[in-house]
């Protein structure tokens, strides 16, 4: 792997500020990295294990990569392990029948929620289970972004994810290093650095909602080419006093219906 003169500023350095903006990773945490075989979970347990070991955070921790065997015919995840190993770890590969359950048993039209719901409760439960307090993701800032307006546009709440959020059911908590980086960052890191990707057998891959939302996102960027860093701004900056609030105590005027 090379090393680049701005790979600090694309990668390294806005990591580190989200891990301890956020206070994400603490002195001695032993860390379950999510691995799917996609481009932005290789990437990330790749920059958290350089962070790590090249000694950025001032302090040590561990990482524990763990991914999930869905039960598709024909993935192949040997280069993933493959690359893990060259890094100096075991992959933790945990069988499921998640895609029975989705597209057979359950027969879902819209699988994603069901399956993202059964993959982590899965990947937090075996994190636990190894002794981890942290369970990072590989989402970025333009996942941040995307939930955002999925949000807005088909629920009618002005939120997204959290770049950390403490899991009272298993007592984990969830981590997103990855919240101050672009996706096209990552791509680009994954080109240059020739990162393995799995191919994704899912048949619904590229042809959900959030797909179109990130063609909107696209488009919005091109004429507002600080729209994530506005983003970041609006999400760490806003309170609650920047919404509308209802009182709970309607009268009847307001319950009144005008024409």
């Amino acid at each position: 792997m090379s090393f680049k003169k701005k790979d600090n500023q694309n990668y390294y350095n806005p990591m580190r500020r989200a891990i301890l903006n956020h206070r994400m990773i603490e002195p001695g945490d032993k860390v379950a990295v999510g691995m799917s075989g996609g481009k932005d979970s290789t990437s990330l347990f790749y920059l958290l294990e350089k962070i790590r070991s090249q000694g950025r955070l001032g302090f040590d921790f561990e990482l524990v990569p763990i991914s999930l065997d869905m039960g598709f015919e024909g993935c192949d995840i040997s280069p993933m392990q493959q690359f893990v190993e060259e890094l100096g770890y075991q992959l933790e590969v945990v069988p499921t029948n998640i895609a029975k359950v989705v597209f057979d048993i359950r027969q879902e039209r819209s699988p994603c929620s069901l399956c993202a719901k059964l993959r982590r409760g899965i990947l937090y439960n075996r994190a636990k289970e190894l002794g981890c307090q942290k369970v990072a993701l590989g989402h970025h800032l333009d996942d941040a972004i995307e939930t955002y307006f999925m949000n807005f546009l088909f629920h009618g709440r002005l939120n997204s994810f959290e770049p950390k959020s403490y899991l009272t059911k298993t007592g984990v908590t969830l981590i997103r290093p990855l919240i101050y980086i672009e996706e096209k960052q990552v791509i680009r890191f994954v080109k240059r650095e020739e990162i393995p990707v799995v191919f994704n057998p899912c048949p619904v891959d590229k042809k959900t909602k959030r797909e179109e939302i990130k063609r909107l996102v696209t488009t919005l960027s091109a004429d507002y080419g600080d729209i994530r860093e506005k983003f970041i701004m609006g999400m760490e900056q806003g309170t609650n006093q920047d919404f509308w609030s209802k009182s709970l105590d309607e009268s009847p005027l307001s319950q009144k219906k005008f024409l």
